[in-house]
């Protein structure tokens, strides 16, 4: 599976991106997604996951309450809708796929994800 993500900027505090990371290489509908963090200095972090059944988990209230993960199997696309970003946010988003069939709880986990994209960056300043 061949990931790229797209859709990272500079954006002021309060405002929104839309992360998109296109896959190929596999059939789409058949693999989990999901979304990583890191920002320097810090180890890369779980943000979002959706399942093949387009079930979603975050990572925590406060990125499910700003954050929304969605996908598009028609387009081979997953998306990342962030609003209300604050500085915090500020980090290289990574997209992540698998062909395993995930159960919740191992969403957020690292190595439950075979395939990576290259990142891209968010940055959230003004």
């Amino acid at each position: 599976v061949q990931l790229q993500a797209s859709g990272g900027g500079l954006v002021q505090p309060g405002g929104s991106l839309r992360l998109s990371c296109a896959a190929s290489g596999r059939t789409f509908s058949s693999i989990d997604m999901g979304w990583f963090r890191q920002a320097p200095g810090n180890e890369r972090e779980f943000v979002a996951g959706i399942r093949r059944n387009r079930g979603a988990t975050y990572n925590g209230d406060l990125m499910k309450r700003r954050f929304t993960i969605s996908r598009d199997n028609a387009k081979n696309t997953v998306y990342l809708q962030m609003n209300n970003l604050i500085p915090e946010d500020t980090a290289v988003y990574y997209c992540a796929a698998t062909t395993g069939n995930l159960i919740t709880s191992s969403m957020s986990r690292i190595g439950a994800y075979e395939y990576w994209g290259q990142g891209t960056q968010v940055t959230v300043s003004s």
